[in-house]
């Protein structure tokens, strides 16, 4: 991955409705009307995603928080960031 995709920025795209159930996340996308499981995990994510943030600023939260791998780390929020922003669920910033 290159420097400039950890540092591009990422947030929260607005008209979701997220509730915490047992723990996880689930979200309702107004936009489209489906809803989503973000699980634990992608449910401190998506906490973190209410400002602009990187992805090595995320890597780095989630480590301090978790005994996670770094590349390990890297590669599911990664794939979990690609498939939040298929469903346009979160903003890009440059």
């Amino acid at each position: 991955m290159s420097t400039k995709q950890l540092d591009t920025k990422y947030s929260q795209s607005p008209g979701n409705i997220v509730s915490d159930m047992d723990g996880e996340k689930v979200m309702l996308s107004v936009a489209n009307g489906k809803y989503y499981n973000l699980g634990e995990l992608g449910g401190e994510i998506w906490e973190l995603m209410k400002e602009p943030i990187t992805i090595q600023e995320l890597v780095t939260k989630l480590q301090s928080q978790y005994n996670v791998d770094q590349t390990d780390c890297q590669s599911h929020v990664t794939d979990f960031l690609g498939q939040l922003l298929e469903q346009g669920l979160v903003s890009i910033h440059s």
